[in-house]
């Protein structure tokens, strides 16, 4: 939000107080035709900030009215009014007041493809759409749903998916897929339990499943112990059987048999004997000697 701040001309954003934000705006007097006009020429011929700022700050209410449209994805409120500011932003240097358009119904424009393009990043982990015609139909299907008065995790009966397919010129299969993206949207585990009066969130429900400290230390020791029984118990082997042994069963990559065979000359047979007798000497050894 520093882009905003700048152009703006006020040293906050929605994000850090939306509620003071709003009451703000609301100071900035609305411009007329004629001086809208005049400023933006102004903006253009000489690049002036003060000029800037007046249209950008006259129309900050119009983003904010943009994005609460926007409000039923779940997404904060004050996060898209930022992202609609730069769609103002963005507006304002590509507005051209000689085509006879008023900025506003230039900037709406840009203020939703920002504020769209955020919530495709944000609602879910999984890619909304691609396609124009997806993008459209992901915005449209929640406004079709309230209008036949369906709940979110309402399925569409095949007569309004073949509709739908229709009317935004994509496949039923995609109509189905989008809906259940929606049915289906990411929660996020930072939400408020409703029934919980002290404001406990999903999170705080979620079990840590790595090991504390105290289990770290009795697995290190535990370790730590073995490993000493381990080599203390070597001494019941001759030097080949521990090269055996260790060639074949505590390198990271195991010597074939016949590999050892051709180095001891003796049979592949008679190195797995040796490779087995050392375990079970080990195995004894320790059995033996347990405190």
């Amino acid at each position: 939000m520093g882009k905003n701040k700048l152009v703006l001309g006020f040293d906050f954003s929605p994000e850090i107080n939306l509620g003071r934000y709003l009451q703000k705006i609301r100071s900035f007097p609305i411009l007329s035709p004629e001086e809208e006009f005049l400023l933006a020429n102004e903006y253009i011929i000489n690049k002036s900030s003060a000029a800037s700022q007046k249209m950008l700050t006259s129309h900050l209410r119009l983003v904010v009215k943009i994005a609460a449209q926007f409000r039923g994805y779940g997404l904060p409120l004050a996060e898209m009014i930022a992202e609609g500011n730069i769609g103002l932003i963005l507006a304002l240097n590509k507005f051209n007041p000689q085509m006879g358009c008023r900025f506003s119904t230039y900037a709406m424009w840009w203020i939703k493809a920002c504020i769209q393009k955020y919530i495709l990043s944000s609602w879910s982990l999984v890619k909304i759409g691609t396609t124009t015609a997806q993008k459209k139909l992901f915005f449209n299907l929640k406004k079709i749903k309230e209008k036949l008065q369906l709940l979110d995790d309402t399925d569409f009966s095949d007569k309004i998916i073949f509709e739908i397919a229709d009317y935004f010129d994509v496949s039923a299969q995609e109509v189905i897929n989008m809906n259940e993206r929606i049915k289906n949207h990411d929660g996020s585990l930072n939400v408020v339990l409703k029934d919980d009066e002290q404001g406990s969130e999903w999170l705080d429900f979620v079990a840590d499943k790595k090991p504390n400290q105290e289990e770290v230390f009795s697995a290190h020791e535990d370790y730590s112990r073995k490993k000493k029984i381990f080599e203390a118990s070597l001494v019941c082997l001759t030097q080949r059987e521990k090269e055996i042994l260790f060639k074949r069963r505590l390198q990271a990559k195991a010597n074939t048999l016949e590999n050892l065979s051709l180095e001891y000359a003796i049979s592949k047979e008679r190195v797995r004997q040796i490779e087995f007798n050392s375990i079970k000497k080990i195995k004894n050894f320790i059995a033996q000697n347990k405190a």
